[in-house]
């Protein structure tokens, strides 16, 4: 009983100030990805409307996160929300007019590219880029779901 007690403490000490892991998606055109939770802390890079995370932890109104590619940064709060979203993983992808491979390709979008995600069919999802073009990705090339 003593040491599920003590695994109990010890989980609830390495846990203290993480936010339950969730994924998340940028909900505004532009975002910064920061080195600290703040605004003095440097730009690691930008993203884009719809870029998935995971998030690690939060400080305060920042989270800290992680992509699709595992890096890690820091972003505020008010600049994520639970969108269903995902991004192109592979080099280059084929953007279709309906689920299948022998549907007509309507646009490509390379790795980096992300999407919000409008419905499922078998291992197709259909999607939505921020600039308003909708077609099928094979669940196999994105990261998020």
């Amino acid at each position: 009983m003593k040491k599920i007690v003590l695994f109990v403490i010890l989980c609830v000490i390495l846990c203290a100030g993480q936010a339950a892991a969730k994924r998340l998606a940028v909900s505004v055109g532009k975002a910064n990805m920061r080195s600290g939770p703040g605004t003095k802390h440097e730009i690691l890079w930008s993203v884009g409307k719809y870029y998935p995370v995971d998030t690690l932890k939060q400080s305060g109104s920042w989270y800290k996160i992680r992509d699709f590619e595992g890096d890690e940064a820091w972003i505020h709060e008010s600049l994520l929300k639970k969108i269903p979203a995902v991004i192109v993983k592979a080099p280059l992808v084929n953007v279709r007019e309906k689920p299948g491979t022998d549907s007509r390709i309507l646009f490509q979008a390379e790795k980096g590219v992300s999407f919000k995600r409008l419905g499922k069919k078998g291992n197709w999802f259909k999607v939505q880029h921020a600039d308003g073009d909708v077609g099928w990705i094979h669940k196999s090339l994105v990261w998020g779901y």
